[in-house]
């Protein structure tokens, strides 16, 4: 456990073990007063991270429920069209920029899909996205406002949209949040405006670190690449261990409600505490070797690349279908890989490349 004076002051947690037990403690460990160092949040406390339960369950439940399985099944054939399609265009031209084009626009796409937007804010969410990473990146609060006024836009064009047509809640975050009752009432639609442009931001924010980390590890182990080219029905066991080693957060805060005595050390009442799952995924006394890449792990299962807890990651199994989706067309359309130039890094919060420059060979 360690303490920081950066950004205001903040504790971190490191182990597992510390990690699992605070994150399920709601009581102790609250995300309602700060979900994110350093915090840019321009004093909103947006739902659903930003709400404690029970407030924050019926936004959860919203989203979850167009989040099974059968409608993730449903949006394959589209996302790997757009995969397809963007992947086509950027190997066609023998090198690009993995994170920050293919990485931006095509979550950008599966954004749209999955919140049933209008194409043609795709291109604009990818655009934005690109913006506010690095506004984000440089702790640029005007840029952060004007780029996140932006995606508060395009969730209030959805959410005014869905309050005159609603859609089926099975298939429709807006409509879903919508139609949920909580025990005021109906949630109110400027809190469904806010999760909607939460949810916008943690979809595309993600994305680029994480393709570019693991790209990365596939040109620096050609014979895992070359392996997984010749055997794809091995790409979700790869996607598993690729999101246990790259998780693309370092981690989300939380502020205790009282102090909290741990490892001989007293975290004061009130004060922010990071949960560093990049750290805990990899702890040696929960992953044996844990900084190599192993398929199968027994406990793989057990890695906080999408959190515990409350707030585990709704789109889990969207995520897990977006990255074997990129890495089965980006397998079977390359012979090899390369870095064309060097890497750019990302600070706070987020963790891995946001400029991974690649040439591809095809033949």
């Amino acid at each position: 456990m360690a303490h920081s004076s950066a950004h205001g002051g903040f504790w971190a947690l490191t182990r597992h073990a510390d990690i699992v037990a605070a994150v399920t403690d709601n009581e102790t460990f609250i995300t309602s007063k700060i979900n994110v160092i350093p915090n840019m949040s321009l004093g909103k406390r947006r739902p659903p991270l930003g709400k404690d339960p029970p407030e924050h369950t019926p936004f959860r439940r919203a989203l979850d429920r167009t989040l099974r399985n059968s409608r993730i099944a449903a949006l394959e054939p589209r996302l790997r069209a757009h995969a397809s399609r963007e992947l086509e265009r950027m190997i066609g031209a023998g090198r690009g920029d993995v994170s920050s084009d293919f990485a931006t626009i095509y979550p950008a796409w599966i954004e749209v899909e999955w919140l049933n937007l209008e194409p043609s804010n795709a291109v604009l969410l990818a655009d934005v996205a690109r913006l506010y990473n690095v506004a984000w990146r440089n702790e640029n609060m005007d840029d952060v406002a004007r780029t996140s006024g932006q995606l508060y836009a395009v969730a209030r064009e959805v959410v005014e949209d869905r309050q005159r047509h609603p859609r089926p809640v099975e298939s429709d975050p807006a409509s879903a949040l919508l139609a949920e009752e909580t025990p005021s009432g109906p949630i109110p639609p400027d809190y469904v405006i806010e999760t909607i442009r939460q949810v916008l931001v943690v979809g595309l924010m993600a994305p680029p670190p994480l393709f570019g980390a693991i790209v990365i590890h596939l040109i620096r182990h050609p014979d895992l690449q070359q392996y997984l080219r010749e055997n794809p029905a091995r790409i979700p066991a790869a996607v598993e261990e690729f999101i246990r080693l790259y998780s693309p957060y370092r981690g989300f805060a939380r502020t205790t409600t009282r102090d909290v005595e741990l490892h001989g050390r007293t975290i004061p009442k009130d004060d922010p505490v990071t949960m560093v799952y990049a750290s805990a995924n990899r702890d040696d006394e929960v992953f044996d070797d844990p900084h190599s890449f192993r398929f199968d792990r027994e406990n793989i299962r057990q890695h906080l690349g999408f959190g515990r807890g409350a707030h585990q990651c709704a789109g889990a199994g969207l995520v897990r279908l977006e990255m074997r989706i990129f890495l089965e067309e980006l397998l079977q359309r390359t012979t090899g890989m390369a870095l064309d130039g060097p890497l750019e890094m990302t600070r706070l919060p987020e963790l891995g490349p946001t400029s991974t420059p690649v040439t591809f060979q095809t033949d």
